[in-house]
């Protein structure tokens, strides 16, 4: 779950990271009050869940109240493209905070590494850039440190971090205060990723959060019901929020039309390269999981056929717990119940899928034996010219 700045930096104070004072605000009203209450030049910056704001024109200074005013007046309600996020997104509100006089930009992340199974601290003194282009372009520049869970991050190892990294040494002792907060804040979150980037050193040597990007893992909400203020729905796909609603694992792709359900997320993930092998493009990631009933089944064919740009539907189901009947029985029920005008296209194996496709030759659903099989007739019939 991604939160927004203000939100990250309410989280980061409660940790004792230094952050600079600001309030966020919804109107133009709001917005000069703040400027007012900080009483200095302060900058005002777009609350959206996109990076790259900045060029997007959704980051801007302000001198007194007045300016901030006029500042609110033209950004919030206006919808800005943030090239980052491929999308136009509306900004809501802002964060009217003071402006701090930045002597050096420093990057800095924690965020999961699956491949060593670890967290990952990640520093680079090219702070303020997109950490992909430093990564691309000067590899030497970042310093990693993977995180043992049961040490922690004590002393030395910030200290190496930052040592490997070229920090500045007059500043390292302040810093490892700060690295140690944010951990603790990550690990206390259950956060998937920290981003401070800038990490600030101000001109009277202070350290301090310039930005914050904060991912919450949504399996972790149980243990956090606080945090369930900070979704913000107007920002949530329609689709996938709905889908949410339900409980059904799915994830809108950007420019796809083949609607893909599966059983698990490998089987999913599979089907999904093979329509892109077969010269489709998948509109989603489905997975209904294991055992699940018609009604599970019919709900997902809802979900996925909301979505207007969906030419025709692929089912791949390898019945283990999943029973073949099962979901034939909500394949069947969906389709009655559903205006149906794509084709669909159903693959059936394991537990009961014999019985499964005795059902579906009552119908005008197309029958596949194999997963490839299934991705060629689904790319056939979705794309033949009517």
């Amino acid at each position: 779950m991604k939160i927004h700045e203000y939100q990250a930096k309410q989280l980061l104070k409660q940790y004792g990271v230094p952050v600079p004072a600001g309030q966020v605000a919804t109107n133009a009203d709001e917005a000069r009050e703040a400027a007012r209450n900080i009483g200095r030049r302060v900058v005002i910056k777009g609350q959206v869940h996109s990076g790259g704001r900045g060029k997007a024109g959704a980051v801007k200074l302000a001198n007194t109240p007045h300016e901030a005013e006029e500042v609110g007046k033209d950004l919030i309600g206006k919808t800005l493209f943030f090239a980052q996020a491929n999308a136009n997104l509306k900004v809501n509100r802002v964060l009217v905070e003071e402006a701090v006089d930045i002597a050096q930009e420093i990057y800095l992340g924690i965020t999961q590494d699956r491949g060593r199974q670890r967290d990952v601290l990640i520093v680079s003194t090219k702070g303020g850039m997109d950490i992909e282009e430093v990564a691309h372009n000067n590899p030497a520049d970042i310093a990693k440190l993977f995180i043992d869970p049961l040490l922690g991050l004590p002393d030395y190892a910030a200290r190496q971090v930052l040592f490997d990294a070229k920090f500045d040494k007059a500043y390292i002792n302040k810093a490892i205060p700060f690295l140690k907060a944010l951990y603790a804040a990550y690990v206390g979150t259950d956060a998937t990723l920290a981003e401070i980037n800038p990490l600030v050193i101000t001109k009277d040597g202070q350290i301090i959060a310039g930005d914050a990007k904060w991912d919450i893992d949504e399996n972790a909400l149980f243990r956090h019901p606080e945090f369930v203020q900070f979704q913000d729905s107007a920002e949530q796909d329609p689709i996938e929020a709905e889908a949410h609603r339900r409980g059904i694992q799915y994830v809108r792709l950007e420019g796809g039309d083949i609607g893909i359900i599966g059983n698990g997320a490998g089987l999913v993930m599979t089907t999904m390269d093979e329509v892109k092998r077969a010269g489709g493009k998948p509109a989603d990631f489905l997975d209904i999981g294991g055992g699940a009933k018609a009604e599970a089944v019919t709900s997902s064919l809802q979900v996925v056929l909301s979505d207007p740009n969906v030419k025709g539907v692929l089912f791949n189901i390898f019945g283990g717990i999943t029973r073949g009947d099962e979901v034939a029985k909500g394949i069947i029920e969906g389709t009655k119940s559903l205006d149906i005008k794509v084709p669909i296209v159903i693959r059936l194996a394991g537990t009961r899928a014999e019985e499964g496709a005795e059902l579906l030759k009552t119908t005008d659903l197309v029958p596949a034996a194999t997963m490839q099989e299934a991705a060629a007739k689904i790319v056939e019939l979705a794309y033949a010219k009517k």
